[in-house]
């Protein structure tokens, strides 16, 4: 019964902390952010998917990108995605891939920003430095993006093989779905940590983000599934509300919505370390006296 009061309070710690931090405000910024550097991230990826010859690799990662996401949500956004996609875009290889690189690297600052508030600490690094590192970032999460999907183009073909030569797993024949079911997983997996790890100041070792990283990853599904089903029963609730920008107002909420439960995990990482260090203070404030006879 201890335990679970303990677990109440900490739940508590961290909405109280997400209200005085304005996480709410930030959730917005953060889904402006991301919507508005998702077009330039997905530019930048057609750029390097070109330069190392495997042009279509883009698609499959735009693809992988919104797998996981609601399909009311991501049909739209999907064919806005391919339409952006469609041949090879050397434009971007001067001064749009400067530019497309900078817009991208806003969603990460966007995250920073919320995840330094959540975990109390201050960014004493010069901004150029910082924006420097979301660049890298966003280039080294758009090269994992490309790896992940040459492996999703690469399973069938290593599937059709392993069938060959083991016929019985022919049984199992929705492998494929599983496997990119699984990289979509594993990248939005790889990201969480990576960003409570590696984007705000200071360092927090792998346990102590763990907990934040699987309740939002809880909170993403449940989310997911409970907007995917409000979409599927009020189609056009947001068309008779924005008109021709509902497709817009649709990602835009959505992104809202896993914002602001991204940074209720930081929180609850920021209230349990908090909770630790009062029960650790504590047990330094409590001495305990022996007056019992000792034996000589």
């Amino acid at each position: 019964m201890t335990r679970l009061r303990l677990y109440f309070e900490i739940l508590g710690i961290a909405f109280n902390r997400f209200l005085v931090h304005d996480a709410w405000a930030i959730a917005s910024h953060i889904a402006l952010s991301v919507l508005t550097s998702l077009f330039p991230f997905l530019i930048l990826l057609t750029a390097l998917a070109s330069l190392l010859g495997t042009g279509p690799l883009a698609d499959e990662a735009a693809d992988l990108m919104l797998e996981a996401w609601p399909r009311e949500v991501a049909e739209p956004l999907a064919r806005e995605v391919h339409r952006i996609l469609t041949g090879r875009r050397s434009d971007v290889l001067t001064l749009g891939l400067a530019l497309a690189l900078y817009f991208s690297s806003s969603g990460v600052e966007s995250l920073r920003v919320g995840l330094n508030r959540a975990y109390g600490v201050r960014e004493t690094r010069a901004w150029w430095l910082t924006r420097l590192e979301s660049i890298a970032f966003v280039i080294g999460g758009a090269l994992v993006m490309l790896a992940l999907a040459f492996l999703v183009v690469l399973g069938p073909l290593i599937w059709r093989f392993a069938v060959r030569a083991l016929p019985a797993l022919r049984a199992f024949g929705d492998v494929a779905d599983l496997l990119r079911l699984g990289v979509a997983t594993l990248v939005i997996v790889i990201g969480l940590i990576g960003a409570h790890k590696l984007v705000p100041a200071g360092r927090r070792s792998f346990l102590s983000i763990l907990p934040g990283v699987g309740v939002t990853l809880v909170l993403w599904l449940l989310g997911g599934i409970g907007f995917g089903w409000y979409l599927e029963f009020y189609p056009g609730s947001y068309a008779s509300t924005y008109g021709g920008l509902a497709t817009a107002m649709v990602a835009l909420i959505f992104l809202y919505t896993l914002g602001a439960i991204f940074l209720y995990g930081g929180e609850l990482n920021g209230a349990i370390s908090i909770v630790k260090r009062r029960r650790w203070r504590k047990e330094d404030e409590t001495v305990v006296f022996d007056d019992s006879p000792k034996e000589s």
